[in-house]
């Protein structure tokens, strides 16, 4: 690690933008070389690297085979959840199956252009199908394995698939999610039907086959020719992933090929510090945006090993899996969501299982997906001894908009905070009127377009939508949708989504904030705030306490603490007088908490059960914690999935 070297290197991504992403384009092998960098002709939607061709699966699998390193690990499987399975394949091996899996979807009619559903779990099939589309320039597009049938049939709707890749289960820690009847489902729902679905028959619940559309897996990989690298514009689509919508449509988000391959590759080694040959772990899902770019791509292209993991951070077995997985596999870095690590903290607070595994391999924790907590932050670091690295990002910018630079420079950590701006983001908290608020103050968090390669160039069929959503309020600026500020280091502070900042008798306060407090409380393993309707200040916050394993204090004593303690740091005027304890939050399959839901339950508004949601019965466990106090009276919930 070079310390000093990060201001000339941020400086520069933003004084000379084109030459400074012309060099990192340097690392990935094009067929064609791009006629422009940035193509800035039609502001504000811009285009990196037109002209250009490559091909991403031939810089993520077969360029490593071609300079010698086939014999280099590419994946781990590792997956408790079916009794310990462990499964190791090579860059050549995997250039093998992905070639020969290409070869099946061409051979089902699947060409550049077309798009494939994959709807699978996290086996490293569902890799290899990516990657296979990537390969012949078909467009993938992963729903979440286990999705609700009428969420699935959105999608094939919206981005009309000719063919559908799944697998005939999931499995949870306690349970098998059959796929099939799901995805037989949505097909028979939506409007579009796809020619073919190829299915990965797992012996833990096989499925049915229909006749003359369904195409076994193994059968048709025993027969297939492989299929050679489609060069394709840097401006084509690699994937569609959709993330949700406040109109209750999934907006599609569009990654395109060029961008995206320059700008994962440049982060595998700037932010998290990883060389060719090392291992690299996302303990997500394929299903996200985070399996996509830190599970598939980014570590593949860098050559490093990518870890697909099949189970959970608690309960496969105990709360000692992440360990055992790190010292078992020599993994150097770790990304997960902060509640899994909340998850971890509540069963074994003290962080007594680490101690029965050898760690010396791993080098730095990175958390992104929701904002960390500055308690958890400081547990792991004390448990761990390792840099731990609170970065933030969203599904559409596929990449860190802040975060600490440990491959350049370490900066101190300032819990709380995704620390610096990742080269090529000019991000500011602007106010109401456009203009950037004073160092410290809290504002709309924007980023100044163009954005850097790898970002969203657009959604799917709906560009009028990526300009409302994303580019109207704040002319010539990306609008996150978050909340913070940017203190006076340069530091990027994200507090809350926007619409989480209530506003408390004429005072815009942020829930996160107040999060924060409650979360620093000895005996609270995870805590959520949301804004409440109240007759005379408008919106009164109320907090929600998840309390750590063996917590001898009462309930009602660990409330009046956490009341006093807002009182204390934040202030009467934040009016925090109401909080309740309970076994748990209600969470996306990702980790993030549904706040939006639990503020409608409490105000009994009409909501809609979430598609993502990991357990629908928290919802009913919120409800009827919230009535003693007066709320949820009238619980309403329309459509569902």
């Amino acid at each position: 690690m070079t310390q000093g070297t990060y201001a000339p290197i941020y400086v520069a991504s933003l004084a000379d933008r084109d030459g400074f992403w012309a060099a990192r384009a340097a690392d990935i092998a094009w067929t064609r070389r791009w006629d422009k960098v940035c193509d800035d002709a039609r502001p504000p939607f811009y285009r990196w690297f037109p002209g250009g061709e490559l091909n991403t699966c031939f810089n993520a699998v077969d360029r490593h085979v071609e300079a010698g390193h086939g014999d280099r690990l590419a994946i781990v499987y590792d997956s408790p959840v079916t009794g310990g399975t462990i499964e190791r394949i090579t860059y050549r091996e995997l250039q093998d199956r992905v070639a020969r899996f290409a070869g099946v979807l061409a051979g089902l009619g699947v060409g550049r252009g077309d798009r494939v559903i994959v709807y699978m779990p996290m086996v490293p099939e569902a890799a290899i199908a990516m990657l296979a589309c990537a390969r012949i320039g078909a467009v993938h597009s992963v729903v979440f394995g286990g999705f609700a049938a009428n969420e699935l049939a959105v999608r094939i709707d919206d981005c009309k698939p000719k063919a559908i890749v799944s697998a005939s289960c999931g499995i949870e820690p306690n349970r098998v999610v059959a796929y099939k009847p799901l995805l037989d489902a949505a097909i028979a729902i939506a409007a579009h039907k796809p020619s073919s679905c190829v299915v990965l028959q797992r012996p833990q619940h096989p499925c049915t086959l229909v006749a003359g559309r369904d195409v076994d897996w193994s059968e048709a990989m025993a027969k297939a020719a492989p299929a050679a690298c489609v060069p394709v514009a840097a401006t084509d689509p690699l994937y569609i992933l959709y993330t949700s919508g406040t109109t209750g449509q999934p907006k599609g988000v569009v990654r395109d090929n060029g961008g995206h391959a320059v700008a994962l590759k440049h982060s595998m080694s700037l932010l998290y510090d990883m060389k060719p040959g090392e291992v690299f772990w996302a303990a997500s899902d394929v299903g996200w945006v985070v399996g996509h770019s830190y599970i598939v791509y980014g570590p593949l292209l860098q050559g490093c090993t990518t870890l697909m993991y099949e189970g959970k951070p608690v309960g496969t077995p105990d709360a000692g899996a992440f360990w055992r997985v790190i010292s078992q596999h020599g993994v150097k870095a770790l990304f997960t969501a902060p509640t899994a690590f909340r998850a971890i903290k509540r069963e074994d607070p003290e962080g007594l299982l680490v101690g029965r595994h050898d760690l010396s391999c791993f080098k730095a924790l990175f958390l992104a997906g929701e904002r960390c907590d500055p308690d958890t932050l400081l547990w792991a670091q004390r448990i761990l001894k390792v840099p731990v690295v609170d970065h933030w990002w969203q599904t559409e910018t596929g990449h860190a908009i802040a975060g600490n630079p440990i491959g350049v420079e370490a900066f101190p950590v300032k819990p709380g905070s995704a620390t610096k701006p990742m080269p090529g983001w000019d991000v500011q908290a602007l106010g109401a009127d456009g203009h950037p608020v004073p160092a410290g103050q809290i504002g709309s968090i924007c980023c100044r377009l163009p954005l850097p390669p790898g970002t969203l160039p657009t959604l799917w069929n709906a560009e009028d939508r990526f300009f409302r959503s994303y580019l109207e309020e704040f002319p010539g600026w990306y609008k996150t949708g978050d909340a913070g500020m940017v203190d006076a280091d340069g530091y990027v502070h994200i507090m809350t989504r926007v619409d989480d900042v209530i506003n408390v008798a004429g005072h815009r306060l942020s829930t996160g904030q107040m999060e924060e407090v409650l979360a620093s409380h000895p005996d609270v393993a995870e805590c959520a705030v949301v804004g409440v309707g109240d007759d005379l200040k408008g919106q009164v916050p109320l907090g929600f306490l998840v309390l750590k394993a063996g917590v001898k204090s009462s309930d009602e004593k660990v409330v009046a603490d956490v009341v006093r303690m807002v009182r204390d740091t934040i202030g009467p005027v934040a009016f925090f007088k109401q909080a309740l304890v309970v076994k748990r939050l209600p969470k996306t399959r990702s980790g993030k908490i549904l706040r939006g839901t639990m503020q409608k339950i409490a105000d009994s508004e009409a909501w809609k059960l979430p598609a993502t949601i990991d357990d629908p019965a928290i919802l009913d466990e919120i409800s009827e914690a919230l009535r003693p106090l007066g709320y949820a009276k009238a619980p309403s919930m329309t459509g569902g999935s």
